[in-house]
């Protein structure tokens, strides 16, 4: 199955795995290594929760790209390489919430009217790429792709740029690295995509990845995902096109979500940026529990606990007098830190 998985992302994508330097292979296979370690580890330690019981920290859906599926793809890479001339990587081209509000729209539409403010003075932004500010920096291989499914899905580039910057792992010059593993998931790729959400987005009509997904033969009558080609529609969150534009149509279904929901979110580049990185770093269901108050003690304490570790969230819970207004206020705080489109936008 792995041979297959590998002879089709081959023909399917051109740069791909076989793309890859020695030292981006070896990176690679020791992230995957380092990740399956981690997860049977934790396994252990929450004596077999399923993800949603423990946080989303583990992944437990059967991984076709296991160490030995990776080895195999790259097996394959070096052997069509040797065939072919190698293809280089794809040129593609503090503020703090008020403790003191408890209503439903105040604490994220203060914190986002003041954001919005301070961060684009105003701009509605469109869905037009603009003139995206990497031309100079390490990323500016990024600007087209980002700009053609800016267009494509009308969130601003900008908007899209500073969710890939706030996921994507970064080498010691701000550069996005595709091929990265979260060590405590199934998340990997620039996007940082969870096994089941990449099928999810693959199965949904509409995406980029769907028409993708149809056009390779990887979906089934009923469009889901086939077994068989499982390993190779994983593989493909290591492409930095395939993530940016799923990027894009995730947070075009969650910020339709959110509103139909009844949470109001402006049209301003930053007020959409970070309420689509809050459905993307949350999920869903989280995001909207949050922007509408409704995350219970329990949720707030488990995910506080998975960005900064038991010992650090007790002592926040502790200063902030609940687990809600801690997890709320750290949030709060990284996203005004790190969702900032004006540092993309021309």
């Amino acid at each position: 199955m792995i041979e297959g998985a590998g002879s089709q992302i081959l023909g399917a994508q051109a740069g791909g795995l076989q793309g890859l330097t020695p030292a981006q292979k070896a990176q690679l296979i020791y992230t995957q290594a380092r990740s399956e370690l981690s997860g049977r580890l934790w396994r252990a330690a929450l004596g077999g929760e399923d993800e949603k019981q423990s946080g989303g920290l583990v992944d437990k859906r059967s991984d076709p790209l296991g160490l030995d599926g990776l080895l195999a793809l790259l097996d394959e890479r070096t052997k069509a390489a040797g065939a072919q001339p190698a293809v280089a990587e794809q040129a593609f081209p503090k503020p703090q919430a008020d403790p003191s509000c408890t209503s439903r729209e105040g604490v994220w539409e203060r914190f986002a009217r003041q954001q919005d403010s301070e961060g684009s003075g105003g701009n509605s932004g469109g869905g037009s790429a603009g003139a995206l500010s990497m031309q100079d920096g390490p990323n500016a291989r990024y600007a087209g792709v980002l700009g053609a499914a800016a267009s494509r899905t009308g969130i601003p580039a900008a908007a899209l740029a500073t969710i890939v910057n706030a996921e994507a792992a970064k080498g010691s010059d701000g550069r996005w690295l595709p091929y990265s593993r979260n060590p405590r998931s199934s998340a990997a790729g620039i996007g940082q995509f969870l096994n089941k959400t990449w099928e999810g987005q693959a199965e949904r009509e509409g995406t980029w990845l769907h028409a993708f997904a149809q056009q390779n033969g990887w979906l089934n009558a009923r469009g889901q995902v086939r077994g068989e080609s499982r390993g190779a529609l994983l593989a493909l969150r290591y492409d930095p096109k395939a993530s940016i534009e799923t990027i894009a149509d995730y947070a075009r279904t969650n910020l339709d979500s959110l509103r139909g929901s009844g949470v109001r979110i402006g049209g301003g580049v930053v007020e959409l940026a970070q309420a689509a990185y809050l459905g993307h770093h949350l999920g869903l269901g989280d995001a909207t529990r949050f922007l509408k108050g409704g995350l219970s003690p329990e949720r707030a304490r488990t995910l506080l606990n998975a960005q900064v570790g038991s010992a650090s969230a007790n002592r926040r819970i502790e200063m902030a007098g609940s687990a809600v207004a801690a997890h709320r206020s750290w949030l709060l705080d990284y996203v005004g830190r790190n969702i900032r489109p004006d540092r993309f936008a021309g």
